[in-house]
């Protein structure tokens, strides 16, 4: 059984492969699919601001990509104290495959927060 304390050493085992030369933030998510499975990805910057692509959202892209789409648990790691939680475009993506996930973040300093996809997208979009 996967634990959360197996989903943070998943996310910290790849967060020096985050890609982040323009803000120095590096990010980490890990994703446990029903199936038992961990999917991992980091955040990607782009010189055009807009391209760049977040962690969450690139570890939900990896498992659809090896054909899962059921989520029960997410782990997110950051080295940085500015970013506290998913952005909104994470918020809705993790919504839309799981409205009311446990999310576990962690961040420098011992920094650590519990909340699940509900409350961070009290009102997200559904199908």
């Amino acid at each position: 059984m996967i634990t959360d304390l197996d989903l943070k050493k998943a996310a910290e085992k790849v967060i020096s492969y985050a890609y982040s030369p323009y803000s120095n933030v590096s990010v980490a998510a890990a994703v446990l699919t029903k199936n038992g499975n961990v999917y991992t990805g980091v955040n990607i910057e782009n010189s055009s601001y807009g391209l760049t692509v977040c962690a969450e959202r690139n570890a939900i892209a990896s498992a659809i990509s090896a054909g899962e789409k059921d989520f029960t648990r997410m782990t997110i790691v950051t080295n940085s104290k500015m970013v506290n939680s998913p952005c909104g475009s994470c918020r809705q993506v993790i919504f839309e495959f799981n409205n009311n996930m446990p999310i576990e973040f962690f961040g420098p300093d011992g920094y650590h927060r519990s909340f699940n996809s509900a409350e961070l997208l009290p009102e997200g979009f559904e199908l």
